[in-house]
């Protein structure tokens, strides 16, 4: 039993090793498939969106984030112009702004057009470490390092995370799977410190992209559907009213979300279902602490008044 024990702990470590080997050959694939562009031809930011990205990366690393939030562009919309800090989502440039400054506080003088250039090929290799999380705990390692590996090479992702295409996309992507990732983790394992991390990297979400609109819509849906399905537990309750409380309020920090938040409609859902589960947990508290003849008294009362 004892040889047993040590050659089961040893395929579990030397398949942890080979894992964590696979991951870095998936990262490392991710990241050089998105730069045929730059060997081919050379190191340049790609279409319109992508260059006013750049342009508002380089105007941040000059003055700060106090006046980035302030600056009145003159020159986009014109003749109008643009307040940025309202009108922009600031994830993707407050993200290569604070690589920028981390790799020139440690000496590496590397341009702002270069971080800008190469920020999405490195989180497309995040993106495929955060499939390989998020499938692993629904289903398993081997499950995780496929979906890692697909997505590594998927053309549609590539199209939008290639070295030069600097659009919200380039770290948008990781931050939605990151978030999804966080939710079912916090499911599985009822943890408030996880559900404090999910409430983080949906706050990332919403300040990379618009897109944050399909998290808070499709896990309503998942949790309307676990109620329907009688699937209701603490866990649940926990997983999705952190998110609800405290990721609506850090949305709302974000300017070019503000109020929109709680006041537009593909909010709603979120709401709706957050009344649901707390109706749904009310109903097992009374059914908890009532005998099940007293219970059916009240079911048949509130029903009745209602």
């Amino acid at each position: 039993a004892v040889e047993a024990s040590k050659g089961g702990t040893m395929r579990d470590v030397f398949g942890n090793v080979l894992s964590i080997f696979v991951l870095c050959l998936i990262g490392i694939l991710a990241f050089s498939i998105r730069l045929f562009s730059v060997i081919k031809y050379e190191s340049v930011i790609h279409e319109f969106d992508p260059y006013f990205n750049y342009r508002v990366t380089q105007y941040l690393t000059k003055h700060g984030v106090y006046d980035f939030w302030n600056w009145f562009d003159d020159r986009t919309w014109y003749p109008l112009g643009r307040v940025i800090g309202g009108t922009v989502y600031p994830g993707l440039t407050l993200t290569a702004g604070t690589l920028w400054w981390i790799l020139n506080t440690l000496n590496i003088p590397l341009s702002v057009e270069t971080v800008c250039v190469f920020t999405a090929p490195i989180f497309s290799a995040f993106a495929s470490w955060a499939a390989y999380l998020l499938t692993k705990e629904i289903k398993g390692v081997g499950a995780g390092l496929t979906a890692a590996a697909l997505l590594a090479m998927v053309p549609s992702y590539i199209s939008r995370s290639v070295a030069g295409s600097y659009d919200n996309e380039a770290v948008a992507i990781f931050a939605l799977i990151f978030t999804f990732y966080l939710y079912i983790k916090t499911l599985n394992t009822g943890s408030l410190f996880y559900a404090t991390l999910n409430s983080i990297a949906y706050f990332y979400m919403v300040c990379s992209w618009g897109g944050y609109t399909f998290i808070i819509n499709l896990i309503p849906m998942h949790v309307l559907l676990c109620i329907v399905t009688g699937r209701y537990s603490s866990r649940l309750y926990i997983a999705y009213a952190p998110l609800i409380i405290l990721g609506t309020l850090l949305a709302a920090l974000v300017p070019v979300v503000g109020f929109n938040a709680v006041m537009t409609s593909e909010h709603f859902a979120s709401f709706l279902v957050f009344i649901i589960i707390h109706v749904v947990a009310l109903i097992y508290y009374i059914k908890g602490i009532l005998t099940p003849q007293m219970f059916k008294v009240a079911v048949t009362l509130v029903v009745s008044i209602g």
